[in-house]
């Protein structure tokens, strides 16, 4: 049996209990059950668990949100608004799946050069 091998490898977990101020980069996947008060970026896949609360901007290459979420999303691929969330932003998303018993409120822009465009964007306004 062959494993791949990954820089860091795993995903990090932001446990129920803990808050973090300030921004989270990662490369990897990110699971966040607990509190974070700043952006979250990861090259992969961001959860955010029924426990989890997040207040700032959410950019990423896949989002699962379950928890609260105060800012904008962003998900190249696909944005999942799942379970009890509430999200209170606006998203950006390659494809979108929204449950019913989902809150948003916001706007919806959807498609890869939507994310794409706003993304870039937005580093330049950094620079």
């Amino acid at each position: 049996m062959q494993q791949d091998k990954t820089n860091g490898g795993g995903a990090t977990l932001i446990g129920a209990g803990t808050t973090l101020k300030g921004d989270i980069h990662s490369s990897n996947d990110l699971r966040i059950d607990g509190t974070v008060l700043g952006n979250v970026t990861s090259a992969a896949k961001i959860i955010v668990g029924s426990s989890g609360v997040v207040e700032g901007d959410i950019s990423g290459n896949q989002a699962d949100i379950v928890g609260k979420v105060s800012g904008n999303i962003r998900s190249k691929e696909l944005l999942q608004l799942r379970g009890d969330c509430v999200v209170t932003g606006n998203l950006y998303a390659g494809k979108l799946q929204l449950e019913p018993t989902a809150t948003f409120n916001g706007q919806c822009h959807m498609g890869a050069n939507i994310v794409e465009m706003n993304s870039n964007e937005q580093q330049a306004a950094i620079k």
